[in-house]
């Protein structure tokens, strides 16, 4: 009887021991490893609320600001030195936000829409950017333009992030494209199309966009911002 009560008793300090190892261990993964997963999340994706109303002065100074960073950093890695793409996304989508700038004369040569992702869509005013696979977002920062090829939507270029916050473009297979349903021309407050995270342009601003690919030797800088 004594025997037989020592191992009952044993058989509950163990049953109590790996009970408490068990708690032990699910306290650690929820509330030990979850703020690692929330510091991750939070570093792929960045919110931001679309301008209503910003100045052609603002528009000015926030493009020479880009294109002083873009010139450094185009010298110093081998990129096209003349022109450059600058996609500023604190302009609502129904203003032109596509610049091919000239880095050499320091001026703006042409200008288009351009769609941002539709990842942003959760009914306000709110542009969600992230590098996120299947977040169907807008990537922020500097982006390679790569060899063209015909996709889906016709001519495409391949995109191959640059930055920490859009290193899975390629990945995600953000490209370069034109959509039909993008207009030739401004129609702000009105908005446009959006895509799946691929800055989209009309089939027009394409083609005129094409000829300054077509005639560098060097890859062409794409920088989308904030």
């Amino acid at each position: 009887m004594f025997t037989t009560n020592c191992i009952n008793t044993l058989r509950k300090t163990l049953v109590l021991v790996i009970g408490l190892f068990i708690s032990f261990t699910a306290f650690g993964y929820f509330f030990g490893d979850e703020p690692k997963f929330r510091v991750y999340q939070a570093s792929n994706t960045f919110t931001a609320i679309e301008s209503k109303e910003i100045s052609k002065t603002e528009v000015r100074n926030r493009l020479k600001q880009k294109a002083l960073q873009a010139k450094q950093y185009v010298n110093d890695r081998g990129y096209d030195g003349t022109y450059c793409f600058l996609l500023d996304m604190r302009l609502p989508s129904g203003k032109n936000r596509f610049f091919v700038y000239n880095l050499e004369d320091d001026s703006v040569e042409m200008a288009g829409l351009v769609s941002h992702g539709r990842g942003s869509q959760n009914g306000s005013d709110e542009l969600v950017f992230s590098n996120t696979p299947n977040s169907l977002c807008t990537s922020l920062g500097k982006y390679k333009l790569g060899k063209s090829y015909q996709g889906m939507f016709g001519l495409s270029y391949k995109l191959y992030g640059l930055d920490k916050t859009n290193s899975k473009a390629f990945e995600r297979n953000v490209v370069l494209h034109s959509y039909t349903g993008v207009p030739k021309q401004e129609v702000y407050p009105a908005t446009i199309s959006v895509s799946e995270g691929c800055p989209v342009i009309a089939p027009d601003f394409l083609t005129q966009v094409k000829m300054y690919m077509d005639a560098s030797d060097a890859p062409i800088l794409l920088w989308i911002y904030y």
